[in-house]
């Protein structure tokens, strides 16, 4: 599992970007499945990924915001697999993903915590590069084939870069024909930093090309946590909102003579259904609280992709910074809600603490410029029933799954730039 963080699916050269900024990430690609029209259920790394993990929505897991941990009790893929033999081992390099504030690392018997550099200024090794994940897994991997060959593994790495602050990359900016010789600006140096993590899953994919019972046995599976808003709306970064550029992502699933290699699927896939998939890829059974779609036989080539699917969204405040917030963390948290509607791609988004609601016909309007509201502010039934729903979801997840924030962890999310 390679996951790579606030990476914009438009800027992954696979998906007919301009510049070559991901070669190695468009041949593992071009190897199997690619999805064209992936979402997140949320564009927050901790919600996002828990999410992918255990194949439920943030206000049903709980970590619906960073700093709050998905609840203990939560099923996840990699626990199913752990209890299948698997071996399982997880490498993160971001402040929201410790364990000690995500929950996620209970999940995995090694849950390996990569905090070796400092990224952002003011903050003392909070994160690590692209280079620094790959020399953990590629240990973690070596010591497996030595000690445990036969038998099985998850291994999952998660890349931080292109995070903000978007740091200029220069060694791949000639490639790129980024001029140097002047300011870079923040849309360019974005560039740079995709393609450094691309060069680092590179050396990562090598390692598995490089031994021939991996390469022919190995499924791997390739997907950001969430996009990035580059000025889009006027905004910079993720979280806040459920436009297209923070929602829409990468996604591809790779198994040599399981997959047909250059498969592209076009029907909306969300994040919630990677846990799903892998398991009815293995032949192994599907937990009925897993709300994802199984693409497996779609997959293998032995089934159709839903010809309607409704897909729902939500977006809540970065991080919980204070113990003040702790009570209400997920009820005052929320920002907004979404419904998207396949076939037609209608998406209606509300922001219930400004009652503002907005409607836009994807297939004619992808950038979301035209607002089909009209200034009506009286929701769907869908999304008003989903929006319910989701607010019982949030009342229970504060009522059981109390919470602390550690002073350092609180330092740690708000130098991420997750303040309000």
């Amino acid at each position: 599992m390679i996951t790579v963080d606030t990476l914009r699916v438009d800027r992954v050269s696979a998906y007919g970007y301009r510049r070559p900024t991901t070669p190695h990430i468009d041949r593992l690609l071009a190897a199997g499945a690619r999805f064209t029209q992936a979402r997140t259920v949320e564009p927050l790394t901790n919600p996002s990924l828990c999410s992918l993990w255990t194949s439920v929505y943030p206000h049903e897991h709980g970590a619906t915001r960073n700093g709050l941990r998905l609840r203990p009790d939560a099923p996840s893929v990699a626990r199913i697999l752990a209890r299948r033999g698997f071996r399982t081992a997880a490498f993160v390099g971001n402040w929201t993903l410790r364990n000690g504030i995500s929950g996620l690392g209970e999940h995995f018997e090694h849950y390996g915590e990569v905090f070796t550099r400092k990224r952002w200024l003011g903050l003392f090794k909070g994160e690590a590069t692209a280079e620094d994940l790959t020399d953990a897994a590629l240990a973690w991997l070596d010591e497996h084939r030595e000690k445990e060959e036969r038998r099985p593994f998850l291994l999952w790495v998660h890349y931080v870069e292109p995070h903000a602050p978007y740091r200029l990359q220069e060694g791949f900016a000639p490639r790129l024909r980024i001029s140097t010789t002047a300011e870079v600006s923040r849309s360019d140096r974005y560039d740079t930093e995709v393609a450094f993590a691309d060069e680092h899953i590179g050396r990562l994919l090598s390692a598995v090309q490089g031994d021939p019972e991996l390469a022919a046995n190995t499924l791997i599976v390739f997907a950001s946590d969430h996009g990035e808003s580059l000025g889009e709306h006027s905004y910079w970064g993720h979280g806040r909102n459920l436009y297209e550029p923070t929602l829409h992502i990468p996604l591809g699933i790779v198994w040599p003579g399981r997959i047909r290699p250059g498969s592209t699927i076009e029907a909306p896939a969300l994040n919630i259904d990677v846990a799903p998939t892998l398991l009815g890829l293995a032949g192994l059974p599907i937990p009925s609280v897993f709300e994802g779609f199984d693409w497996s036989p779609v997959l293998r080539g032995a089934g159709a992709a839903p010809r309607e699917r409704v897909m729902w969204f939500q977006a809540h405040k970065g991080a919980v910074l204070s113990a003040q917030e702790i009570e209400s963390a997920r009820r005052k948290g929320l920002l907004e809600v979404a419904v998207l509607s396949s076939p037609g791609m209608r998406k209606e988004i509300f922001r219930p603490t400004e009652g503002r609601r907005a409607v836009f016909d994807l297939a004619s309007d992808p950038r979301e410029l035209h607002n089909l509201a009209r200034g009506v502010p009286v929701l769907s039934q869908g999304l008003q029933g989903w929006l319910d729903n989701l607010r019982r979801g949030l009342a229970d997840s504060d009522r059981l799954a109390k919470v602390t924030i550690a002073p350092e962890d609180a330092k740690a999310l708000r130098a991420l730039g997750y303040a309000e």
